[in-house]
């Protein structure tokens, strides 16, 4: 999607980030250019596949046995990170930037604003059950997407007038009962997920326009690779089915 919008010289003012977008959206800000996206691309498709998790055996048998309450480290995800962003903060971005986290103590979305961009990704990024809960400055953290999965209303605030969405949960594709007891679970998170947005959408003033950017994939509920979280082998190709289908639709703005 990056790729398509920097290809028709469209660059932004401001980047929201949530969840794994936190992390798309920092590099990004680091580095609004064609290099920074290429940057990005060379990330996923040649240091994720290795790095981006990993546990032995006798640690999932520990979670399971109720001895830590995630089956990952974040270690990976920090390496990873780190060897993108190095020790920049927030502030020394290119172009501004904001991530979100849930905040455990008093269940409330917290936007970071300044301070460390890793600390931050990790926070913005720990998905509860797989990773473990991020610490910063003594406080505790889980994904954003438990609060603020798009956060149009966030950008909105600030004072967007024209949002460029790009999402990678498939929020272009209409929900559809599940049909297996593992999908009830996926189904109500996505109800959760996609409500906000929704209301934050219907509810947008007359000068605001949004563009819902394609991801050029789509995934059905009983997809058995939506289990398959850890299988980024096939970013390259998700990658240029998302630059196609974001430059058709560009194609189609005029």
């Amino acid at each position: 999607m990056l790729q398509a919008l920097v290809d028709r010289g469209i660059s932004p003012q401001l980047v929201l980030g949530c969840s794994i977008g936190s992390l798309n959206g920092a590099v990004f800000a680091a580095d609004p250019t064609a290099a920074g996206v290429e940057r990005l691309r060379r990330m996923w498709v040649d240091q994720a596949p290795d790095i981006i998790a990993d546990a032995r055996v006798r640690d999932r048998v520990r979670s399971f046995v109720g001895r830590r309450p995630y089956l990952y480290d974040s270690h990976g995800l920090r390496e990873m990170v780190t060897s993108v962003l190095g020790g920049r903060l927030i502030e020394d971005l290119v172009v501004p930037f904001e991530c979100v986290a849930a905040r455990i103590e008093d269940a409330t979305e917290h936007w970071f604003v300044d301070g460390p961009v890793v600390d931050a990704v990790i926070a913005s990024s720990a998905i509860p059950g797989l990773f473990p809960a991020a610490t910063v400055n003594g406080e505790h953290f889980y994904d954003g997407g438990l609060v603020n999965s798009i956060p149009l209303d966030r950008a909105v605030a600030l004072g967007a007038t024209e949002i460029w969405v790009l999402q990678v949960g498939r929020v272009e594709q209409a929900l559809q009962p599940a049909q297996r007891l593992y999908e009830s679970a996926l189904v109500a998170f996505e109800i959760s997920r996609r409500h906000r947005f929704t209301t934050a959408l219907e509810g947008l003033p007359d000068d605001v326009e949004v563009h819902v950017v394609p991801s050029g994939h789509r995934l059905a509920m009983d997809d058995r690779r939506q289990l398959q979280w850890r299988r980024v082998a096939d970013a390259a190709d998700l990658i240029d089915n998302a630059r196609a289908a974001t430059a058709a639709y560009l194609d189609q703005l005029g």
